[in-house]
């Protein structure tokens, strides 16, 4: 009987103990915002900046707080601030152009307002674009690699504003790559276009609010410029470290990891293999119709590259190079995300990939790759045979001095 009473008064400590459990298991899944956005802190401590004033804003879908809820539906519901006009990076206000296509003006359907588009003809916002615009307001979401074009974006909006006397904010948001790591070639002055503006390196490790200072001071642009900080990011955070939503960056930056990867797969934009563009993995798939997957995954993981490990892998891209036609090469894993090396390791792939098909890999005309790594020197030192380790010790110099530099706008410690 004393057995019986015993295995009973289990069971029912079992039983009670399962919804404790799950309790637990889902306080776990659950996790606590630690950032937040410059948007948050706008409209809770700095609402002044905007008050009595007509804004302009220069948003996208990534212009949203914790919530999700759009920075358009959040000023435009505010019965303190007057929203006048909108404007759209590549891809469009509402993200839905795809890469390189231009936006023409329309009225936004929601909300009534005219929206502009900054890319294609027209960069930088003219006098008539703001007409109606006391003050501009900007918050886009980086990726934190130099050939990114919001940020390029920004600069000319930082420019108009100086040249029409309009005060120019910035929301402030994490670099999603963390704010430590800085690699890769600082850009010649004869290679700035929209792809790469100004010289810094390929990933500069800087907020998009640390940008816009840097951009005003050093470059003259000269801009009335407010940067209104986040809350809670440091600089050893990537963005699954802030608690954050993410909401797709545009088409081909559709997550977290992606961003990660850009920085090395996406140079391979100025070859003929496929960055992955039209698969469902753009950047962190790479391949092109003649290359053996086997045999690259193979030789890219024997490098034992830091941080990254390589899967063999084919697809059949829907869009962009070899539409439609199997293509062959790898998936890009980066396992450690502060050991990976991004620039060396998208070097390495080229490389690898130029070694093993001389007669069919080939760099794209017209200074495309030219113009995303920053210089004419990388892609013949490819040809010619010379190392990774020899292409990295020709521009550490520039680095380590873009460094210096850097120091002196980094508004996270």
């Amino acid at each position: 009987m004393k057995r019986i009473l015993f295995i009973i008064l289990i069971l029912m400590l079992a039983l009670t103990a399962i919804p404790a459990a799950k309790d637990i298991s889902a306080h776990k899944d659950k996790k606590k915002n630690t950032v937040s956005p410059g948007v948050e802190v706008l409209l809770k401590d700095q609402k002044e900046l905007l008050k009595g004033k007509k804004v302009g804003l220069i948003t996208n879908p990534t212009g949203i707080d914790s919530e999700l809820n759009s920075i358009v539906d959040l000023l435009n519901d505010d019965p303190d601030i007057e929203l006048s006009a909108l404007y759209g990076p590549e891809h469009g206000v509402r993200g839905d152009a795809q890469a390189g296509s231009s936006v023409g003006f329309y009225i936004d359907e929601k909300t009534g307002l005219p929206v502009y588009s900054l890319y294609g003809k027209t960069k930088k916002p003219t006098p008539e674009m703001l007409e109606n615009v006391d003050v501009l307001l900007f918050d886009i979401q980086d990726v934190g690699t130099r050939y990114y074009t919001y940020i390029y974006t920004m600069a000319y909006a930082m420019e108009a504003a100086q040249e029409n006397d309009i005060p120019f904010i910035v929301l402030d948001r994490p670099n999603p790559q963390g704010g430590l790591s800085v690699d890769g070639p600082v850009l010649e002055p004869e290679f700035s276009s929209f792809v790469g503006l100004y010289p810094i390196p390929l990933k500069h490790g800087m907020t998009v609010g640390e940008l816009a200072s840097f951009f005003n001071e050093e470059f003259e642009i000269g801009a009335d410029l407010t940067v209104v900080k986040m809350k809670g990011w440091k600089r050893s955070m990537d963005y699954d470290d802030t608690g954050l939503p993410f909401v797709l960056a545009s088409p081909n930056m559709p997550t977290v990891s992606t961003t990660f990867v850009y920085p090395a797969t996406g140079l391979i934009e100025g070859t003929n293999v496929s960055e992955g563009r039209g698969t469902t993995k753009p950047f962190e798939l790479i391949g092109a119709p003649y290359i053996n997957s086997a045999n690259l995954a193979e030789k890219l993981n024997s490098l034992s590259l830091p941080g990254v490990k390589f899967r063999a892998a084919s697809f059949t891209p829907t869009f962009s190079k070899h539409t439609g036609k199997l293509s062959h090469g790898v998936e890009v894993y980066v396992t450690d995300r502060e050991e990976f090396n991004a620039v060396p390791t998208g070097l390495h792939i080229i490389k690898t990939i130029h070694d093993m098909y001389p007669n069919d890999f080939q760099f794209l005309a017209a200074n495309n790759f030219s113009l995303l790594i920053g210089n004419d020197w990388v892609r013949p030192m490819i040809l010619e045979g010379a190392s990774v380790a020899e292409i990295m010790y020709e521009y550490q110099n520039e680095q380590d001095e873009f460094k210096e530099v850097r120091k002196e706008y980094l508004m996270y410690k």
